[in-house]
């Protein structure tokens, strides 16, 4: 089961995939919609507390993503590290993951790459990226850790449950008011 994620939750959203602005370079959703399964979605807002005592703020970039969704990101990108393949259904089908950056003021933190950059500047750890992205990238890492999430060392803005794979990958039909 899939439940939103709005603005009421206290979190910002741009949500790249209805947008041009994207790996695919067009809309590969319908409409803006930002859903996990109640155990992402608890998680998500035990970090938006954590970040909200320091001060920081959380944009989401992405949340659950419908297989049909990664089939379109799997034909898009060439280097097959940052996009699971479809046909192992990957995480964002299945409503355990999230891609978000920290915000202050309700302005996105320097991260040293874009979100979705495909480049080994995005990894966590990367010296590649000015010292104000890699503490920002830090406090992000820290604030989700803490809030029970695990990460994927090449994107600084991916975060997923621990154990994904005991969730079904869910097809568009799943989303609650429609395909997305």
């Amino acid at each position: 089961m899939l439940v939103p994620i709005t603005e009421a939750d206290g979190l910002a959203f741009d949500i790249r995939y209805a947008t041009p602005d994207n790996l695919a370079g067009r809309p590969i959703y319908t409409r803006p919609v930002a859903l996990l399964v109640p155990e992402a979605r608890e998680r998500l807002l035990r970090a938006r507390d954590l970040a909200a005592t320091l001060g920081y703020g959380l944009l989401v970039y992405d949340a659950y993503r419908p297989i049909e969704a990664q089939w379109a990101l799997w034909h898009a990108v060439e280097d097959k590290r940052f996009v699971s393949d479809p046909r192992r259904g990957g995480v964002h089908p299945r409503g355990v993951a999230v891609d978000l950056t920290l915000t202050r003021d309700g302005v996105a933190l320097e991260m040293g790459t874009g979100f979705d950059a495909i480049t080994e500047a995005s990894a966590h750890g990367s010296l590649a990226v000015p010292v104000e992205a890699q503490r920002n990238r830090a406090i992000l890492l820290g604030l989700m850790t803490a809030a029970g999430w695990d990460c994927y060392l090449l994107e600084w803005w991916h975060y997923q449950l621990f154990e994904p794979r005991r969730y079904p990958v869910l097809a568009a039909s799943a989303v609650p008011g429609g395909p997305m």
